[in-house]
């Protein structure tokens, strides 16, 4: 799975999706510091990248549906979690190797101690 990461994300969550095993990039890396969600959804739909975000409007499955992507995973993050915060969840998310490895054309919505799947 190739991983691309929100720019709401921290950066730092590369270093557990890299250790996963998966690869990944990252908006601000691609050119996309800035874009509108619309912009990036269509750089993730078109180089076929499951993309990682703590924006829950990448949740509404009628602007995003998910069978247009390979992969959409919505973290849902308070607005005072820390970066240590943000990576227990991603790790926990990645943890789901059976779920990771089935993420195409499904959405993720990951919470402390669930995942939600829609497709």
């Amino acid at each position: 799975m190739h991983f691309l990461i929100d720019e709401d994300l921290p950066r730092s969550i590369a270093d557990s999706i890299l250790v996963a095993g998966h690869e990944v990039s990252d908006v601000r890396d691609v050119g996309l510091r800035g874009a509108s969600d619309r912009e990036i959804a269509a750089y993730a739909r078109n180089h076929a990248l499951c993309l990682m975000t703590g924006d829950f409007d990448f949740a509404d499955i009628r602007n995003y549906p998910p069978s247009d992507y390979s992969g959409l995973v919505v973290l849902r993050i308070p607005s005072i979690a820390s970066v240590t915060y943000i990576t227990r969840l991603v790790k926990f998310f990645l943890r789901q190797q059976d779920l990771v490895a089935g993420l195409n054309g499904k959405l993720a919505i990951v919470e402390p101690t669930q995942i939600r799947i829609r497709t």
